[in-house]
């Protein structure tokens, strides 16, 4: 596979991960399942002191000839918060399905894709339930299901991607997001959302003199800018531009492969926040570091031990304060069933610290997971 041809799968993975593997393949279906359990306890001093989520993802990617790729993807959660004071909030079920559509439109250079949101999730909720959606939702936390659902929605965007060398190649990629009218709480006003705009730029090759020996470089950035949501009364609620940047490199050790990564994503300020009828999510900086470490046990076999460090700055003033940061380590085993059929066991754990308010507790939970993708 020529580097344009790996390079615009990257690119357009920003857009629909799923269709990505699927054109990467050589099977024409690709089918995901399995089961997810995430768990945090927190010391004494927030609102709750645990909060858990069960998610059991379904997808399936079907590929029509070299041009054309369909990927249905939905997945059913279930999450809960124990409250200090012995209370507890629950939520159960399904959350959006997206339908995503990708055409092929010039072989290795240039990708449309079309994304459809369906509202099978979430869309009205009680205000009761807020709490636990925003835990859910904190990037630091990373839970496998960050968002239960929306009015839905509809995207579009394209990929593209050339050489810039014999083994280096250049990839972008843009995308227009509008979501529908909703009401997200229970006897609230309607939510109409504004329109989001993300572009994407990445980078990649072998380094390292010739081919590079098996060492590659990857490096991205994307900036997403969100128009204000109107949430009716003659409110707004804002967000500002957002930043991130993307570096990976993989080289061999031995029989194994070693992957080193990290990402920095900074929300700048909401371009209206003066305004006193708007609501503003405020600044902040999430940073990611990690490592991965791919080590075959046979044939069929492959254990990848990781690593990962994140850390989350937020607030309102010129001065962002610590909203946590987080160690997670772990390991998945990857066993190949069948022909057809791989096996994935995830086992992890996470530990650190989050600040709210000036109190400082800690964090610790395990991550769990169980999956198994087919293809043909």
């Amino acid at each position: 596979m020529s580097r344009g041809r790996w390079l615009l799968l990257a690119v357009v993975s920003a857009l629909a991960p799923q269709v990505a593997l699927a054109q990467a393949g050589g099977g024409t279906t690709l089918a995901r399942t399995g089961v997810y359990f995430e768990s945090y306890s927190f010391g004494n001093g927030l609102a709750f002191n645990r909060i858990s989520e069960l998610t059991i993802p379904v997808s399936v990617t079907q590929r029509f000839g070299n041009r054309v790729v369909l990927d249905v993807a939905t997945a059913f959660a279930s999450a809960s918060s124990d409250q200090q004071g012995g209370g507890r909030i629950e939520h159960s079920g399904f959350i959006d399905t997206d339908v995503r559509a990708t055409v092929n439109v010039v072989p290795g250079r240039l990708l449309l894709s079309f994304i459809g949101t369906i509202p099978t999730g979430a869309t009205t909720v009680p205000g009761t339930t807020i709490p636990l959606f925003g835990a859910a939702a904190t990037d630091l936390l990373a839970f496998m299901t960050p968002n239960f659902g929306t009015g839905g929605g509809f995207s579009s965007g394209f990929a593209s991607a050339f050489p810039i060398s014999a083994n280096w190649a250049l990839g972008a990629a843009a995308s227009y997001r509008r979501g529908a009218t909703y009401v997200p709480v229970t006897g609230g006003s309607a939510l109409i959302p504004g329109g989001e705009i993300r572009t994407r730029i990445g980078i990649e090759g072998p380094f390292g003199g010739g081919r590079g020996g098996g060492k590659y470089f990857r490096g991205a950035v994307v900036y997403t800018t969100t128009a204000a949501n109107d949430i009716g009364g003659g409110e707004q609620s804002s967000i500002g531009d957002r930043v991130l940047g993307y570096v990976s490199t993989s080289m061999p050790l031995g029989s194994s492969q070693l992957s080193l990564y990290g990402w920095d994503m900074r929300r700048l300020r909401a371009r209206n926040e003066a305004d006193t009828t708007t609501l503003a999510v405020p600044r902040g900086n999430v940073l990611a570091l990690g490592a991965r470490l791919e080590k075959p046990l046979g044939p069929n076999a492959v254990i990848v031990p990781l690593l990962e460090f994140r850390h989350e700055l937020t607030g309102g003033t010129d001065k962002m304060e610590l909203l946590g940061y987080l160690l997670r380590t772990g390991a998945d085993l990857r066993y190949r069933l069948s022909d057809r059929a791989t096996g994935i066991i995830q086992a992890q754990v996470a530990f650190g610290t989050l600040q709210d308010a000036g109190t400082r507790v800690s964090v610790v939970g395990p991550r769990l997971g169980v999956l198994l993708e087919w293809s043909r």
